[in-house]
């Protein structure tokens, strides 16, 4: 499902968003905005945070340009140079909020997750496009398909051992349509740690539970084992750890002792949708800075 392809730069009202950070010290804001300004671009939205535990500081700019229109490659390379003066170590990213993203969705049977993105995302909610949907179960065709996004089915052996082929299907089925994010929407596959580092950064992940709590498989059932009041979701970085990512957002909801495993599946899934939205929302708005294992989220 795409949309039309976007306008010529000369043609449009670009906002762009520069997502950085750097090792702190004086004078970096002066340098950013003297560097915004310089492009003759203005200001619309600013977040900043100095770590005094990592001496890090961070930032997210959102800045709109009207007066000079150029080439986003072109303000690639400037932004490069900017890094270059705020020191070696410097992190950054950089897109034209003006130009829709692409996302790629990953799915095995609970369809909660999909169903959701897929509303948001034909409701101009969600600022990308579902490209295509790849599911390790045919049971969810119907519902991308209802969208008109392409399913592809893509069959994992029982032997977890014999799935190495699989996981190269899949990967290049997502890759060729260019997404700039993989959603793992309840896709119960562990990504092999070649794929994790592939997508690094790229590919985010829905987990039932608050995370660091009930890790892996079945994480309802862990909870309701334990009698714990609260059951919650999280929204995280895929990485080769299993569910160890860097978190992005959490939810939880209250539940008590007269539920079961069912009751709590069943309120599990609302908090999944939201979780998941958000953080999608976020990464693909640039609001989210990853730093070792934690991440610093402008939302």
């Amino acid at each position: 499902m795409n949309d039309s392809p976007p306008a010529p730069d000369s043609q449009r009202n670009s906002r762009y968003v520069l997502s950085l950070g750097c090792p702190d010290g004086p004078g970096i804001i002066t340098l950013i905005t003297s560097f915004i300004t310089e492009l003759g671009g203005s200001i619309v939205e600013a977040g900043y945070h100095a770590d005094a535990d990592s001496g890090w500081f961070f930032t997210r700019q959102a800045f709109r340009s009207e007066s000079e229109p150029f080439d986003t490659e072109a303000l690639r390379l400037r932004t490069a140079d900017l890094a270059a003066k705020l020191g070696p170590e410097t992190e950054w990213a950089l897109h034209d909020s003006s130009v829709r993203r692409k996302a790629v969705v990953l799915v095995s049977k609970e369809g909660h997750c999909l169903h959701d993105l897929l509303g948001r995302a034909a409701s101009g909610e969600l600022p990308a496009t579902i490209e295509a949907v790849i599911g390790n179960h045919p049971d969810l065709a119907s519902m991308a398909q209802a969208h008109g996004v392409p399913f592809h089915h893509v069959v994992f052996p029982q032997d977890p051992a014999e799935r190495g082929p699989a996981f190269e299907h899949v990967r290049k089925l997502a890759d060729e349509y260019e997404p700039d994010t993989v959603v793992l929407a309840r896709f119960m596959q562990v990504l092999p740690p070649e794929l994790s580092e592939h997508w690094a950064g790229q590919a985010i992940n829905i987990h039932h539970s608050f995370l660091p709590s009930f890790v892996g498989a079945r994480p309802y059932h862990q909870a309701f084992a334990r009698g714990v009041k609260l059951i919650g979701a999280s929204c995280h970085y895929v990485t080769a750890e299993l569910d160890a990512g860097p978190i992005i957002e959490q939810g939880v909801i209250r539940i008590n002792h007269a539920d079961k495993v069912h009751d709590m599946v069943r309120q599990g899934r609302d908090i999944e949708r939201l979780v998941l939205a958000r953080g999608l929302r976020w990464h693909l708005e640039g609001r989210v800075l990853v730093h070792g294992h934690k991440t610093i989220v402008f939302a």
